[in-house]
């Protein structure tokens, strides 16, 4: 059996017993991070996303920098939908723009068809390229964005704090709705799947906006699609499903599928898993803005979430969401260090 896949990042998403919990961070590839920061200073991120070498190598500097036990493929949720021709472009301090945003039902009917293959074939060229500068040390995932998150871009065309022209849109145009998630359910699943043949050894679902809606908006709306990306995956390759402000809707994203459900901040990990039930796991979950204070609040932080856990098999540590990129790299190689301290059995 390879290092990895005795890791105890993939043991743990199978609920399996571990040596020390498994910890890895959203955004651990990012601007706090001074070699990234050298990297954005040759590549506008964009390009840096369709650079397999440099990708691979930004993929990589959290490994060694910081000690983690997976590597998070670098790429960006929003790359499955430039093919599409919505105009995507990321802009310096406000983020990813799409200029010819969905606002009809003749928007969708008129999106052109996408080889997924052929649109993001420099991602897996990355993934192949990290899997094997990662030599088995430790295991690769990769992710995309769920068929709500994807959604709500192309129809608000950016960021948005209320995401009321989705929520109009999912109502007044239920027919386009219902056919816009299921052609990005099938994007979604084909991108995961083209990652996992090129090497990934498991994936992330990000529904980062999901939180916005009520739980059963959730489930009429959103939850079948969800359901469908995660489905056609390939057999055996471990699912962590995630979402922002999630609270409410977890026990339906816990339906929905996948093997680990990532939980924000927001929630208290020990009740939140008692109430899902232990058989699924659990990844997360302490607030990013703990790692801006000092290595004594890190620990105690640090100490409350494992106490939660129990030792349980099936525990990922991880931040509630992304490393924030004002944040001392030496926090962030504390963290990891103490989980690993505090964690060993």
């Amino acid at each position: 059996m390879s290092n990895a896949v005795a890791s105890p990042f993939l043991l743990a998403c199978r609920r399996q017993p571990t040596s020390v919990t498994p910890i890895w961070l959203m955004r651990q590839a990012g601007r706090y991070m001074p070699e990234y920061r050298a990297m954005r200073a040759r590549h506008r991120f964009l390009e840096l996303c369709k650079n397999p070498q440099a990708a691979a190598e930004v993929t990589l500097q959290p490994v060694e920098r910081l000690g983690v036990d997976a590597a998070i493929l670098f790429a960006d949720i929003l790359l499955v939908l430039e093919p599409l021709g919505v105009g995507l472009e990321f802009v310096e301090g406000e983020g990813p723009r799409i200029h010819r945003p969905l606002r009809s039902a003749a928007d969708v009917a008129a999106l052109p068809t996408v080889d997924v293959g052929e649109a993001v074939g420099a991602v897996f060229e990355t993934v192949k390229l990290a899997r094997k500068a990662l030599a088995e040390r430790v295991p690769l995932i990769g992710f995309a964005g769920a068929p709500f998150t994807l959604a709500s871009y192309l129809i608000e065309g950016g960021p948005s704090r209320e995401f009321l022209l989705t929520k109009r849109f999912m109502r007044a145009e239920r027919r386009a709705w219902e056919a816009l998630m299921s052609r990005l359910s099938i994007i979604v699943g084909e991108y995961l799947n083209g990652q996992i043949a090129a090497g990934a050894q498991a994936v992330q679902l990000f529904d980062s906006w999901v939180g916005t809606l009520s739980p059963s908006d959730y489930r009429e709306f959103v939850q079948p699609w969800s359901r469908e990306s995660i489905r056609r995956l390939t057999p055996g390759t471990p699912v962590i499903h995630f979402g922002v402000g999630t609270a409410g809707l977890l026990p339906s994203m816990k339906e929905a599928g996948g093997d680990v459900l990532g939980l924000d901040w927001r929630v208290e990990l020990g009740p939140a898993w008692d109430r899902l039930g232990h058989d699924i796991a659990v990844q997360g979950n302490l607030d990013p803005a703990v790692l801006l204070s000092n290595v004594g609040a890190i620990r105690r932080a640090t100490q409350s979430i494992l106490d939660g856990a129990k030792g349980r098999p099936g525990h990922i540590f991880n931040l509630g969401h992304g490393v924030h990129q004002e944040t001392p790299v030496e926090n962030v190689k504390a963290l990891v260090d103490i989980v690993h301290e505090l964690s060993s059995r």
